[in-house]
């Protein structure tokens, strides 16, 4: 009895050992095979994750951020103990004291989903697994993962310490909201950093990764908050809180940005603007975009806020004046259906909806409620409704007729609010106020001009870009038009034939024809024209740019050569390839806003290369600088002390891309621009620079200007280009908004004369004939012009350029006393012609392309 006892006993025991044997072979084999292949965990010891990339403005304030995966870099060490022991309670409570994986957690899970037949199955993942399947592995739920996971887990425990591994779980995973890593998710639903969270904060940050697809801090608030109350009570058991701070935190609300109880971190920045996506874009083009939206850089840009906020209005006020002149109203072209009016917060939710621009200073978003007999009251995005409500009046929309949207066509002037508006319009308003005292007048209509434009300005000596507006609303249009729209310059270009000119023989006093001109061209006969339909004959160079003679300045590009003028624009950088067309010394090809104000620069500082730049410097995660505009070497700075009354030494390395006298030569003749002639309207405290541009039939209107140490540029058009009117002139439209801008500008940064190089003398001349004076000469004909060394003309037998063959010319001075006299010459077709007594030079405007 007692053997067979034994016997049965021993069979059993044999084929429990046997049957272990074979399942520890079967999962030994399991194990191996899927332990080959797999990929190194080794790599995450070297891990360096997606972190955020940040722009800086000069002071130091941050005015942008871009990433793929929201997510800020924190070191374990300076993560609190408070949410580590929020995330462990909630995800993995025995992290320090298991190899990698919890096999009673693994036992429990598979018992719960057996008995329940498979429809209770949860995770038993370990912080150590879900690092692996985050990094290394797929999201799959597979046995084959789970088995990879595993191995991968253990293998990583040997690997790195628990704080290191749990520093990769921390800055990894997902908390929703676009959030990644628990910075940056305190971050977007509390608007706090990680020291200042409380047990309740983190606990719900803890909550998150069960479902971050599905815990919304509002629509799924009750959820989210008995989760919270879990990992809550999870830290009460596991010691990290006491029962008291349990019961309080778990009393208390469930409060997020999301639902409106904090501002969002982003509410102290400034909305994205052309600025810092033109930045974007052109450090994702040099760095590449994973590195740029994931690599954590710190970036310091150019811009001076205050003076880009000046850029951006003046700009606004000017496209925003001309479409009010042209009356027509076309408004945002959004509605909101009848039923979503019925109450206040239904006509706010759906408001909230519409995509409008909200990024133009103290213009609201709002819905048309009610239309009255000649007034209509609306609903104002982020404005209280009063007793009274909120109204637009009749007089406010008697500057505008409707463009019916189907037909095309205008229709009568309004006279009514109704006229132009119906209930459910969704307008752009902004508050009138009184000038003397600020007071609120009235709400008021405002649209999105059609016409649109852009503005740049750099510092002339480093390229520093200091504002930058590419349209009237980046949140309407992203398209920025002073990078990316290439425009014909018109006159604007033609600083740079007379430049060029002025290094091939030429001076400020040299006679140039003008007189009409007629070529044969494969498009037929082209003949081209100053813009006030007259001719002047001969006339000196300087008042060729001053009154933008579009004849004299053809008759110089086909003398000098075009390609000798392409060679300078290419020089400059204006174009990368310039046709040798004679149309081309008129700005006929196109360029960039972006490429002339850089090349006027070269001006304005005496003829050295400057690279215009957006940023100062960047720097990488580690901070260490990988990009510095600015290479110049200060030779003194390594001295202890520099010398009493001594400032650093600077080597100035640039490039010089033309004489310094020229650049000076041209800068004082586009001085007489501004005082004289088409940029007359130029109205400022230091002295100023500039040329206007006008292209044909007005589609482009172009200013470009400079005082010593600031270049500002602007152009106005449409997207797809038309005439902007007969009256529509660079010295019009543009002028004004570098007025405004550079009155601010000089407030901040100053200005001087323009610094006279060595290597020339003066010479009195009569700038209307170009004829030498004596040096105590005066008057209003009188100009002292500046000529190089040796290069004096001689004044008794000037030549005369004309650019088409020898022609005989009778001089003013040659036709009588009156050197204003009337003056008979023979043109280049071989007729006589009579030159009036005096030129208007009051008429003139700003020439271009014709």
């Amino acid at each position: 009895m007692l053997r067979s006892i034994l016997s049965f006993f021993g069979a059993i025991f044999s084929w429990v050992v046997t049957a272990s044997f074979f399942i520890a072979l079967t999962l030994g084999g399991i194990f191996w095979v899927y332990s080959r292949d797999l990929p190194s965990h080794e790599t995450l010891a070297q891990y360096s994750p997606k972190t955020i990339s940040r722009v800086y403005s000069g002071e130091g304030r941050l005015i942008d951020e871009f990433a793929q995966e929201r997510r800020i870099f924190v070191p374990i060490e300076e993560i609190p103990d408070l949410v580590k022991q929020a995330f462990i309670s909630a995800e993995d409570k025995n992290f320090y004291s298991h190899p990698g994986y919890d096999l009673r957690g693994i036992l429990g899970a598979a018992y719960d989903a057996a008995r329940s037949g498979g429809s209770n199955v949860r995770g038993a993942s370990t912080i150590t697994q879900q690092v692996m399947k985050n990094f290394l592995l797929s999201s799959d739920r597979s046995v084959e993962r789970k088995v990879k996971e595993l191995i991968l887990a253990s293998r990583l425990e040997r690997s790195l310490s628990k704080d290191q591994i749990l520093e990769l779980y921390l800055n990894e995973i997902f908390l929703g909201q676009n959030s990644f890593g628990v910075a940056a998710a305190a971050q977007s639903y509390f608007n706090k950093s990680l020291a200042e969270l409380a047990p309740h904060e983190a606990a719900m940050l803890a909550a998150m990764p069960q479902a971050p697809g599905r815990y919304h801090p509002v629509r799924a608030k009750e959820r989210v908050t008995e989760r919270r109350n879990y990992v809550l009570r999870e830290m009460w058991q596991n010691g990290y809180i006491d029962q008291a701070t349990y019961e309080a935190e778990a009393g208390l609300p469930l409060k997020s940005v999301q639902n409106g109880d904090y501002a969002p971190f982003n509410s102290q920045m400034p909305p994205r603007d052309y600025f810092t996506d033109e930045i974007r874009r052109q450090l994702s083009r040099e760095f590449g975009q994973d590195e740029f939206f994931g690599g954590g850089l710190t970036i310091r840009a150019t811009v001076e806020p205050k003076l880009q906020q000046s850029a951006a209005d003046a700009l606004r006020n000017a496209l925003e004046q001309y479409d009010r002149g042209r009356g027509v109203w076309r408004g945002t072209g959004e509605t909101i259906p009848p039923e979503a009016l019925v109450d206040e917060a239904s006509w706010r939710a759906a408001l909230a909806e519409v995509r409008v621009p909200r990024d133009i200073p103290n213009w609201s978003p709002a819905v048309v409620l009610e239309i009255g007999k000649s007034d209509a009251r609306i609903g104002i995005e982020g404005i209280e409704e009063d007793a009274d409500g909120h109204w637009i009046p009749a007089k406010d929309v008697q500057w505008a007729r409707k463009l019916n949207h189907e037909t095309g066509k205008l229709e009568p002037k309004a006279r009514v609010a109704g006229d132009l508006l119906s209930v459910g319009d969704v307008v752009l308003v902004r508050p009138m106020t009184s000038d003397s005292d600020g007071s609120f007048i009235r709400w008021t209509l405002r649209q999105v001009p059609e016409v649109q434009g852009g503005f740049m300005a750099m510092d002339v000596n480093t390229g520093r870009v200091m504002a930058m507006q590419g349209g009237f609303s980046y949140q309407s249009s992203v398209f920025n038009r002073a990078t990316q729209a290439r425009r014909q310059p018109g006159s604007s270009f033609k600083p740079f034939v007379y430049a060029a000119a002025l290094d091939n023989n030429y001076t400020p006093a040299t006679i140039v024809i003008d007189e009409p001109i007629k070529l044969n061209t494969p498009d037929g006969l082209w003949e081209p024209k100053n813009a006030s339909g007259r001719n002047y004959g001969p006339t000196p160079l300087r008042t060729g740019i001053e009154q933008s003679r579009n004849l004299m300045t053809i008759r110089i590009a086909q003398d000098i050569g075009m390609e000798r003028v392409a060679e300078y624009a290419e020089r400059f950088g204006v174009y990368d390839d310039l046709k040798p067309y004679l149309a081309n010394a008129l700005g006929a090809q196109e360029t960039t806003l972006f490429k002339m104000v850089a090349a006027y620069a070269m001006f304005a500082n005496g003829g050295e290369r400057v690279e215009p730049t957006l940023v100062d410097r960047v720097q990488d995660r580690r901070g260490r600088t990988i990009y510095r505009h600015d290479k110049r070497v200060c030779e003194t700075c390594g001295m202890q002390a520099l010398p009493a009354g001594q400032g650093p030494v600077i080597d100035n390395n640039r490039e010089r891309v033309m004489d310094a006298v020229t650049a000076y030569q041209l800068t004082s003749m586009m001085e007489g621009v501004v005082k004289r002639g088409s940029g007359k309207g130029v109205n400022l405290p230091v002295p100023i620079a500039g040329k206007t541009g006008t292209t044909n039939d007005a589609k482009d209107v172009w200013f470009i200007g400079f005082s010593s140490n600031i270049v500002a540029g602007c152009y106005l058009g449409y997207d797809q280009p038309r005439s902007l009117g007969r009256h529509a002139y660079g010295g019009t439209l543009c002028v004004p908004v570098f007025n405004a801008f550079m009155r601010d500008a000089i407030k901040e940064f100053g200005g001087t004369a323009f610094k006279v190089p060595p290597g020339g003398h003066w010479v009195k001349i009569d700038r209307f004939t170009g004829q030498r004076l004596d040096d105590d000469a005066t008057g209003a004909n009188v100009i002292a012009e500046y000529f190089r060394d040796g290069t004096d003309p001689d004044w008794l037998s000037p030549v005369i350029i004309s650019g088409f063959g020898d022609e005989k010319v009778v001089l003013p001075w040659e036709a009588g006393a009156d050197s204003r006299g009337s003056t008979s010459i023979t043109t280049s077709t071989g007729k006589r012609k009579v030159i009036p007594k005096r030129t208007d030079f009051g008429t003139m405007s700003s020439g271009g392309l014709y």
